[in-house]
């Protein structure tokens, strides 16, 4: 096969979340067009498809300033292996997913270089910077979208936009009851359930989950039939969870890193890390609250910045407030435990907040979001010519 008959394709995505999203693009892009090369920064579930990974993402997994410049270093060698690729292999296409402060910069080098840039899963513009909408209609061939909301922003701004809708919106292939699930935990399955979710970052983890532990706590004192399940994000070694746990008055409580977000559904609360385990949660239907703390400087330098009313995704999505929101100096073992203390005592509450889940999830749009991400992006790469690499190329190598 020629050069003129094949193309390859650059993707980068930066976490956990976004590996998933990869896999599911290349998947869908594989199913029509096998013949398509894929190259770039991921993981494994990326990796599975068939994507050569030049750069591991957990090296670049990080949020916030304090945390960011601590893995400057990493960073900034994940951009040189990506960069090594755009300049010797020439790529079709870029596309990136989300992780915007890396992504947009490598998206300038690769618009530079004259790759065209198809960015799937639009970075929160809505919420903060927007002036990056300028960068991206300079930059950025076509935007992909996941939520309706974002549909009018880059109209209005002239940036090319598709809504493919949320990954989440697929049905799930495996479908077990809530006992089968619970028990493949080692909780019992005609219990109280408490699910902690502390987020799917090592940094996220250790601010969190120790005022979630907290809370358990609390609620094992008015409530001693109540079991508890933390859930465990892969990537994060279990010793991170047993340093919190250690020397804690919970005799039910089980780490566990399966099920997700399935289990969820057979709990009866959960108090969820803000982000994407938040809208999971809302489409399990648990009633649940919303979670977060970030380092100081991170989170002042937010409240400067931020332009939303809500940080939770199911209510950005619901433009309500659906769950309530615990951030910094409300997440705090008291206030948790109350939250969901209320919720657990009160089924009027808890049967509402399921009544407006729902909602949420019809919101979402129908199933096939990879199967049309994918069409959009076969037909961009349509339109242009085939690229020639660099003869003095080598194959870029980090994993």
């Amino acid at each position: 096969m020629t050069r003129a008959d094949s193309r390859k394709i650059l993707i980068s995505a930066g976490e956990t979340s976004g590996d998933a999203l990869g896999a599911g693009l290349v998947a869908a892009v594989r199913a029509r067009r096998p013949e398509i090369e894929w190259v770039g920064m991921g993981g494994a579930r990326m990796a599975e498809q068939g994507v050569r990974i030049v750069q591991d993402a957990d090296a670049v997994a990080v949020v916030g300033i304090l945390e960011v410049l601590g893995r400057l270093g990493d960073i900034r060698l994940a951009m040189k292996r990506l960069v090594r690729v755009i300049e010797f292999e020439q790529p079709d296409l870029f596309v990136p997913i989300d992780f915007p402060d890396f992504n947009l910069r490598l998206a300038a080098k690769a618009s530079r270089a004259r790759v065209p840039v198809v960015y799937f899963v639009s970075p929160q513009v809505w919420a903060w910077r927007r002036r990056r909408v300028r960068q991206i209609r300079r930059r950025i061939r076509r935007m992909l979208v996941l939520f309706p909301f974002e549909l009018p922003l880059y109209e209005q701004a002239g940036v090319p936009v598709t809504l493919v809708g949320h990954a989440l919106a697929e049905p799930s292939s495996i479908v077990r009851d809530a006992a089968t699930l619970l028990s493949s935990a080692g909780l019992a399955p005609d219990r109280e359930t408490v699910a902690l979710v502390p987020g799917s970052r090592r940094g996220e983890v250790e601010r969190i989950l120790p005022a979630l532990v907290g809370a358990a706590e609390i609620i094992a004192r008015r409530r001693p039939e109540a079991q508890f399940l933390i859930s465990r994000a892969p990537g994060l070694e279990l010793a991170l969870f047993e340093r919190v746990l250690a020397g804690r008055a919970l005799a039910r409580v089980r780490v566990h890193s399966g099920d997700f977000p399935e289990i969820l559904g057979a709990c009866s609360v959960a108090a969820v890390a803000s982000g994407t385990a938040s809208l999971q949660a809302a489409l399990a239907g648990v009633p649940f609250v919303v979670v977060y703390r970030m380092s100081a400087p991170t989170y002042w330098l937010g409240r400067a910045l931020v332009r939303v009313e809500h940080i939770a995704l199911p209510n950005l999505i619901a433009g309500r407030r659906v769950v309530p929101e615990l951030v910094q100096s409300a997440c705090v073992p008291e206030t948790i435990a109350k939250e969901l203390l209320d919720l657990l005592n009160d089924s009027q509450r808890a049967g509402d907040l399921r009544r407006s889940l729902a909602e949420i999830r019809e919101r979402l749009g129908p199933p096939g979001i990879f199967e049309r991400a994918a069409e959009a992006l076969l037909q961009e790469l349509d339109t242009l010519s085939p690229r020639t690499p660099r003869l003095s190329a080598r194959p870029a190598s980090g994993r």
